[in-house]
């Protein structure tokens, strides 16, 4: 899906996120709290525009991937320069809007105009974070599979197929050239699980442009356009293998070091999120949060399958396959979501749009499920949300646990489309501003999609039975692993293996989920966003519907919390309470004789530190 996560996290979950465009600037919706706060200062409107406007030209030039994916079709085949000078340059020139915008000081904005300021410029720090200080451009292999992908020309209707393959052309021409510098870069040693990913990820790109891509093209009948076609695709085949080959040479040498540190943690979630939270605070949250949920977790298998473990209880919900298999499964339950919404009125759907379901290709499959939506600028084309196999080299046990039960599905589905990914785009992408249509970060977009799940099953989704609960928890407690793991693995020393037994012991999780889960932690370790997001959203909702009718007042707040495009939420805060942006998480109250009721799985919180470790995606 489009997001934030540019460069070094889009192939996490998407894995992924404007020349003419129009200058728009009405305001984000203005609430009783926040109109009173504007300046009688006279904006600098037209400077303001033209500086937006030079924004997104210039971005979308710096990243043309970027571009493309948004509907800027000038910019299609093109990848960018990833050798040292080419990241210079764009480091140097995301510093030059910085301080341009920054120069756009409040007496030269009004109220709408300087949260505009503060949204582009909280893109900026979250970009310069991952080209500047993460250092993923020399070590992880998804901080360029992401720009790599393909998807686009192959499932995105934007164009006669003649067209979108001389487009895809151009993509694989620039691939050697692309695999030289990356090669250069990824020097190791390096971290064991960033070569499995580039392994898998490089490799499945070979694969795929040896399978399956010349079947998406063969019905073209241009004979020049198919041998130009041909010759691309032999020398894209050869250097993607290529990169493979070379990161499964250096894997004797691999190492466990992929912690970012303390520091250089807190410094991503300040720049890429906004939240300027102490770790042990952050850390705490997410251990209420696990300790709460694996509370509910016993008092629903008290119910659905009393007197059995809370493993054995997952097993028998998770018996119950979709018929025809996941994405057989998904098609059918993505009616019954919306029509639910529609009758609780949870929240505005703005719009007919449909998403599609299809498996997962093979260069995407480190996740099971995320959504492919078209950029702001195309039109009348179909998002798809994926679902990934088993991978067939696992044992077969091991494939059949991988496929979720039925309620758990329906989770995965709520998330991913309705009213999840797919809906918040939906608002996203019928903002009056321009830039908010572009630009959805990681926390704001996962963050409501996860929050989703829990309120639809206290809507009452499909009777709110104990099963549909065990389905809901399961979701989140994998959410809630994913954000002990992320503290753990990169502030708290944390191994790679304790992380997968968490997974295994508090998320309930299967060996293949468990170790892919536990991997993604390694080199996405932004993954605690999901649960990040997912608490912030909480709390503004406890603060905001306090004074706008409480219960009553959740679509209001879902209409207006969607109004805003995607900025960091502190920023979100800050517009619908009034005052400055502020992190502010919602804890969940004690559970602890409720958690120690459920026997060893939820005895205590888990806890990140190396000692105490036990425990699909973008889902």
């Amino acid at each position: 899906m489009r997001s934030l996560r540019l460069l070094s996290l889009s192939a996490c979950v998407a894995a992924a996120l404007v020349a003419g465009c129009k200058s728009e600037t009405a305001p984000p919706p203005a609430s009783a709290d926040n109109t009173a706060t504007a300046s009688a200062a006279k904006p600098a409107t037209a400077e303001w525009d033209a500086a937006v406007d030079g924004f997104l030209q210039g971005y979308f030039e710096h990243f043309p991937v970027f571009g493309a994916g948004a509907g800027k079709h000038e910019f299609d085949g093109k990848l960018p320069d990833f050798s040292p000078e080419g990241r210079q340059r764009n480091i140097q020139w995301l510093h030059q809007q910085r301080d341009a915008v920054s120069a756009f000081g409040d007496d030269r904005l009004d109220a709408p105009q300087r949260y505009q300021r503060d949204y582009v410029r909280a893109v900026i720090d979250g970009q310069l974070f991952w080209l500047e200080d993460s250092g993923f451009a020399n070590k992880n292999p998804a901080f360029y599979l992401g720009d790599l992908s393909p998807s686009m020309y192959l499932t995105r209707p934007y164009a006669p197929l003649e067209q979108r393959m001389a487009a895809f052309a151009t993509y694989q021409e620039a691939l050697p050239k692309a695999a030289e510098q990356i090669r250069a870069n990824l020097k190791g040693p390096l971290p064991k699980t960033y070569i499995e990913l580039g392994v898998m990820g490089f490799g499945g790109f070979a694969e795929f442009f040896k399978n399956d891509v010349p079947k998406a093209f063969a019905q073209v009948k241009d004979e020049a356009l198919q041998a130009r076609f041909k010759a691309s695709n032999t020398k894209a085949i050869e250097s993607m293998q290529g990169l493979a080959d070379y990161l499964t040479s250096i894997k004797p040498q691999a190492t466990q070091d992929f912690a970012l540190g303390a520091d250089k943690f807190s410094k991503m979630l300040k720049a890429t999120e906004g939240v300027d939270l102490p770790l042990d605070q952050l850390k705490a949250a997410g251990e209420a949060d696990l300790a709460r949920n694996l509370a509910a977790l016993k008092s629903a298998c008290d119910q659905y399958a009393q007197g059995r473990p809370l493993g054995e209880c997952i097993d028998k919900v998770n018996a119950d396959k979709p018929q025809g298999g996941a994405v057989e499964g998904a098609r059918a339950q993505l009616a019954g979501l919306r029509q639910f919404i529609v009758d609780k009125d949870l929240v505005t759907i703005p719009g007919t749009e449909q998403a599609k379901v299809e498996e997962a290709p093979p260069f995407n499959r480190n996740n099971f499920a995320y959504i492919e939506i078209p950029g702001p600028y195309e039109k009348n084309l179909p998002s798809v949300y994926y679902i990934a196999p088993p991978d067939p080299k696992w044992p077969k046990a091991e494939q059949d646990a991988y496929v979720p039960g039925k309620a758990d599905l329906l989770f995965t589905s709520a998330h991913e489309v309705w009213p999840g990914h797919f809906l918040q785009f939906l608002h996203a992408n019928r903002s009056q501003w321009k830039f908010a249509q572009l630009f959805v970060g990681y926390a704001y977009a996962e963050g409501w999609a996860h929050y989703t799940e829990e309120m639809m099953f206290d809507a009452g989704l499909d009777g709110a039975t104990p099963e549909i609960h065990i389905g809901q928890l399961t979701n989140a407690l994998l959410r809630n692993v994913r954000y002990l793991s992320a503290i753990g693995l990169h502030t708290g020393g944390m191994t790679v293996a304790q992380s997968e037994q968490m997974f295994k012991d508090k998320a309930f999780q299967d060996p293949g989920n468990a170790r892919q889960q536990a991997a993604r932690g390694t080199y996405d370790p932004a993954y605690l966003n999901y649960t990040l997001g997912k608490l912030m959203i909480m709390q503004l909702r406890e603060d905001w519907t306090a004074t706008h009718g409480g219960r009553a007042g959740w679509k209001s707040f879902h209409d207006q919390f969607l109004s805003y495009g995607g900025p960091p939420i502190p920023l979100v805060r800050g517009q619908m309470m009034g005052g400055a942006a502020q992190a502010k998480l919602w804890t969940a109250p004690a559970v602890v004789p409720a958690a120690a009721a459920a026997g060893d799985a939820a005895a205590a919180p888990a806890s990140g530190s190396p000692d105490k470790a036990a425990p699909k995606s973008s889902m």
